[in-house]
């Protein structure tokens, strides 16, 4: 059995700002120092893909306001400092460093409003899902109808189906 976390994440809950939907429902998650080691990369990708969060890539973050309608996405801080802005142009602003994770539910704005020159992210999606690129041109339509079908995930990228994301979205769906 692997160790669970003793922390649980920070979370934020944001509401639709404008053409960003966002997810009032299911909270964004942040850990802070939640993976340590001397190859963060490495351990992310193994990490995430050990609790189906596959279609992994290694590379930063854009650097304009975006969304995905077809998949929940988890980040991890390998290398460097990034401010992520979350929610959209009026969000909040969390900064972020090596072994730090955020998971960014599909609909979340996010966007990387400054970071160091060395920075190294591990992305992947819960059950290996391919993800779209949604920014204020996109249709509508189409990403109010991906959003809706889009199941939850069946695991926390960290900690498998017993981790602190399936409980505090479980908890959320409750709630709707």
């Amino acid at each position: 059995m692997r160790p669970r976390h003793a922390r649980q994440p920070a979370t934020l809950l944001l509401d639709a700002a404008g053409w960003i939907p966002n997810s009032p429902a299911r909270p964004a998650l942040i850990w802070s120092g939640a993976v340590q080691a001397d190859d963060l990369a490495t351990a992310f990708e193994t990490r995430f893909a050990g609790n189906g969060w596959t279609n992994s890539w290694r590379d930063g973050i854009y650097e304009y306001h975006h969304f995905h309608s077809t998949a929940h996405e988890v980040l991890g801080l390998a290398r460097g400092r990034v401010h992520l802005q979350l929610g959209g142009p009026h969000g909040p602003v969390r900064s972020l460093g090596p072994g730090d994770v955020v998971v960014v539910p599909a609909g979340v704005g996010h966007r990387n409003v400054g970071s160091s020159a060395d920075l190294l992210v591990v992305g992947a999606y819960a059950g290996g899902r391919d993800f779209d690129l949604c920014r204020e041109d996109s249709d509508r339509a189409k990403v109010r109808a991906n959003l809706k079908s889009l199941p939850d995930p069946a695991t926390d990228p960290l900690d498998g189906a017993e981790g602190a994301l399936v409980a505090l979205w479980t908890k959320a769906a409750r709630r709707r």
